[in-house]
């Protein structure tokens, strides 16, 4: 039997890694780890539970204990994964992606995520974009054509004016900047 525990703001491999010493490190047996969530082999005691929960703050994570949060953590890191991490295409429709992933109804999901987060799931994944957009406009390997088709935008235009939008200036702009105000994606809502 395994049991679950969910972690707040565990949106990279380098998380994955941290997380996976910081169980080493504690003894504390597990069988897989991925983003937002670790499968443990067996319970975790109190004692465990509470150096663990420590442990995770002090590096910036949190255990997740109530479902609403889970179900916020895993709609976040599902669209962290999917803009950043995968390969495969964009081209998705996100509520029927989201509704799939965590068997729910995608108005109750969407709802869930404004009254707790105080921005909308649409946002959030636009902000999530438009971030990942900043990252590949200083790696400065593809062209801004390239950077819409990869990430679903139907245009280039399109993709400017939600980019200036949210960060108050053009993608040019940004590559012109000196400060490129890039944010941790932990930071990004």
């Amino acid at each position: 039997m395994s049991y679950k525990v969910h972690i707040k703001n565990m949106v990279c491999p380098r998380c994955i890694s941290a997380v996976s010493n910081m169980l080493q490190e504690l003894k504390i047996p597990y069988s897989s780890i991925k983003l937002g969530e670790v499968e443990l082999t067996k319970s975790l005691s109190v004692e465990n539970k509470n150096k663990f929960s420590k442990a995770l703050q002090d590096v910036g994570f949190s255990l997740i204990n109530d479902r609403r949060s889970q179900l916020i953590e895993q709609m976040k890191t599902l669209v962290v994964d999917k803009i950043y991490y995968s390969s495969e295409d964009l081209n998705i429709k996100w509520a029927d992606f989201i509704s799939e992933k965590l068997s729910l109804d995608y108005k109750y999901l969407s709802s869930l995520f404004s009254s707790v987060e105080s921005i909308t799931f649409e946002q959030f994944i636009i902000n999530q974009k438009i971030e990942r957009v900043k990252e590949l406009i200083v790696y400065d390997e593809l062209t801004l054509s390239e950077i819409a088709f990869m990430l679903n935008y139907s245009s280039v235009a399109y993709l400017s004016n939600q980019f200036k939008k949210v960060t108050g200036m053009t993608p040019t702009q940004f590559k012109n900047n000196r400060d490129k105000n890039r944010k941790s994606l932990d930071d990004v809502y």
